[in-house]
């Protein structure tokens, strides 16, 4: 008979992953430990090996299909190393509970209602079918998602759902709730990717953040001459002590000081209980680029690290990003968020805000600028700093003081040892 294989507890709070990608194939030898699926939650991709040896029979979830917690994700046949056979195991799709039927991937068939105005259909468990970005939404607004009516295909809870329920109102309307998958008709030569995996994660966080923040951008140009000049001094320094010394570091000092004065940027809404939440810490996310797409590690008590300590926990964090292995904690608990594309800054970017925080500084390159200082044309190295606010939290007087005290310590960036920033 063979095992089957079900998915673990991966994390605290998870409930159910994405199967992003199968490392085996039906009819395989699989050895004890090998490598075997990849699982995504929230925004970390877990990596999950075998735990038995044998013959992969049957893969019970399919490649961008929802797994919950518990259930069974494949049958690994450890006894004769022979599959398992066909009419012992139930097809991918019907194998999993309703929820990987409806998940996010899924069209609705054309001319299908996307909402009744019912309560959401319950798989064989009693569960809610929802996402995990949706469950996570719902725990950060404290709302109970048992009971959310879903307005999605299949009975399925959407974001939209959630807040209706948090805000005291009823649920989307059809018409709403069916506005989003509209369907697009290929033309030759087109290719077509599924929309899975962390590309599936940011393009949730980044409709979820416009939704519900109300965006405004704010720009200011910052003469670093004087900082480019520090650095230079400092780099071969940090190299002794085996990092690589960047702007970021300097960055997030400033940062950091700008929060301290003005703590209305350090904070997010809770809409549930319609409270501003002041955060007494400061962790800030800086946003990578990888392989897979945009990921925002975290650099914990930033307020507290010296220069060269934020040097080498960025390097780490970004390198542990790259290479797919940075932690779950690592990923997640941002307070405030910096985004920078390096040498191809640009001139000026609309950034958006990493939910549930409530403000993003956007780094553009530094260039060489005429400028004029008592009376004289000079060359300056300048560069632009866009950030953006949620109109809800913070003022735009608020936010563009807050975006001038930065500029001000990376203007003469000895401000921030003489008042121990």
């Amino acid at each position: 008979m063979a095992f089957e294989f079900k998915l673990p507890d991966i994390g605290e709070g998870v409930v159910e992953g994405e199967v992003v990608k199968w490392l085996v194939k039906e009819g395989e030898h699989i050895r004890e430990d090998q490598p075997m699926v990849e699982v995504m939650t929230d925004k970390a991709t877990v990596e999950i090996p075998s735990p038995r040896a044998g013959v992969v029979a049957r893969i019970l979830v399919g490649e961008g299909k929802i797994c919950k917690v518990g259930q069974a994700m494949l049958a690994i046949d450890e006894a004769n190393g022979k599959p398992a056979p066909a009419e012992k195991a139930p097809p991918a799709e019907s194998a999993a509970p309703p929820s990987a039927k409806s998940s996010p991937s899924a069209q609705p068939s054309p001319g299908a209602s996307a909402s009744t105005g019912t309560a959401a259909p319950a798989t064989p468990a009693g569960k809610v079918l929802a996402t995990p970005a949706t469950r996570k939404l719902a725990r950060d607004l404290g709302v109970d998602i048992a009971g959310v009516r879903g307005t999605g295909a299949g009975g399925r809870v959407t974001a939209d759902d959630v807040r209706a329920l948090q805000s005291g109102g009823a649920p989307a309307p059809a018409a709403h709730a069916a506005a989003a998958p509209i369907a697009i008709r290929p033309a030759q030569g087109d290719e077509r990717v599924p929309l899975r995996g962390l590309r599936k994660r940011i393009a949730e966080n980044m409709a979820l953040s416009k939704r519900t923040a109300a965006h405004f951008t704010y720009v200011e140009e910052c003469d670093v001459t004087d900082l480019m000049a520090l650095r230079a001094r400092a780099a071969a320094r940090a190299q002794e002590r085996g990092t690589r010394l960047t702007y970021l570091p300097f960055i997030v000092k400033a940062v950091c000081a700008g929060l301290k004065k003005f703590p209305m940027c350090n904070a997010s809404l809770d809409e549930a209980k319609q409270e501003v939440i002041y955060r007494k810490s400061y962790h800030i996310g800086i946003g990578t680029a990888t392989r897979d797409g945009l990921l925002v590690v975290v650099v914990r008590d930033a307020d507290r690290r010296s220069i060269f300590e934020l040097a080498q926990e960025i390097e780490r964090l970004v390198k542990s990003a790259r290479e797919g292995k940075a932690r779950r904690e690592e990923l997640s608990g941002s307070t405030f968020t910096i985004t920078s594309l390096g040498m191809l800054g640009g001139v000026l970017a609309t950034p958006i805000i990493n939910y549930p925080e409530v403000a993003i500084l956007g780094v553009h390159a530094f260039r060489e600028q005429p400028r004029v200082r008592a009376g004289q044309i000079v060359i300056r190295q300048v560069g632009n700093f866009s950030i953006s606010f949620d109109h809800r939290v913070v003022d735009g007087y608020e936010g563009a003081m807050f975006l001038q005290e930065v500029v001000r310590y990376l203007q003469d960036p000895t401000l921030m040892f003489l008042e121990m920033v």
